[in-house]
């Protein structure tokens, strides 16, 4: 795991599933963490249990940049920087076909996951370029490669995060930023109950509850993709299904 001590990660999303794991690992790790989440008591909570000297629980809709803009900015005033970004926040609904799926939902979505990722990014990377440091990573998904039934608007959404990563780094690796994607599978999360009890079948909600990996899994990923040893990744995504992938970071069956 990566020795984070001194570094100011933050992490969207954070109220739970792998944003809260990521959280609490980016502490556990040394980092001071800025949780971000449209749940005020359930990152206040979070945030009450790493520590307040070493987490800041700041409500924020990502779909809206100047809220993520402002939390870039309390984040900065509180810990004196921003090292890292954790695009992890995102949402799985509307699961319909294409043909039944209501159009506002469909956006919305594309707000939160593809708009919220870009936000992201836009609110962070001006600061890190000016200190000429900095990681910026995403968490993807394998409905970024591969369409899957119902899933349209999160398939594009997720398509579209990927080449964002891609053009962050061609365009901020130059200036000394570490940008990657993460694809952790499926993760033991509620977007899995979501998806096992939206009623569309497909091969993501036929799978039992024992075939997903719990979120701690890719929490630790994304503490180690902090370090040198994921630099061969730069630009890419890192997938959890890769055993090399899991053995680095230490993780096993």
């Amino acid at each position: 795991m990566a020795d984070l001590d001194g570094r100011v990660a933050m992490i969207t999303g954070a109220s739970r599933g792998i944003g809260a794991a990521a959280a609490r690992a980016f502490a556990a790790a040394g980092a001071r963490v800025a949780l971000l989440a449209r749940s005020r008591d359930e990152i206040a909570a979070i945030a009450g249990e790493i520590g307040a000297d070493r987490a800041l629980a700041i409500p924020c809709d990502i779909s809206r940049f100047w809220e993520v803009e402002a939390a870039a900015e309390a984040c900065r005033a509180a810990f004196g920087g921003l090292d890292v970004l954790v695009n992890n926040a995102g949402v799985i609904a509307p699961i319909a076909p294409l043909h039944e799926a209501d159009p506002d939902r469909w956006g919305h979505l594309v707000d939160i996951n593809l708009k919220g990722a870009f936000h992201g990014m836009r609110a962070v990377l001006p600061g890190m370029i000016a200190q000429g440091a900095g990681t910026v990573l995403t968490v993807s998904s394998g409905a970024a490669h591969g369409p899957v039934e119902g899933w349209s608007a999160y398939c594009a959404s997720k398509a579209g995060a990927a080449m964002l990563t891609r053009s962050a780094h061609l365009e901020a690796g130059p200036r000394g930023l570490r940008v990657m994607g993460l694809s952790p599978g499926t993760v033991a999360t509620d977007m899995q109950r979501a998806i096992k009890g939206s009623g569309v079948r497909n091969r993501v909600s036929e799978l039992d509850w024992s075939d997903h990996v719990p979120p701690e899994w890719p929490a630790r990923a994304l503490v180690w993709m902090c370090g040198p040893e994921a630099d061969p990744w730069l630009g890419e995504e890192i997938s959890l299904r890769d055993e090399g992938i899991r053995r680095a970071v230490g993780l096993s069956d």
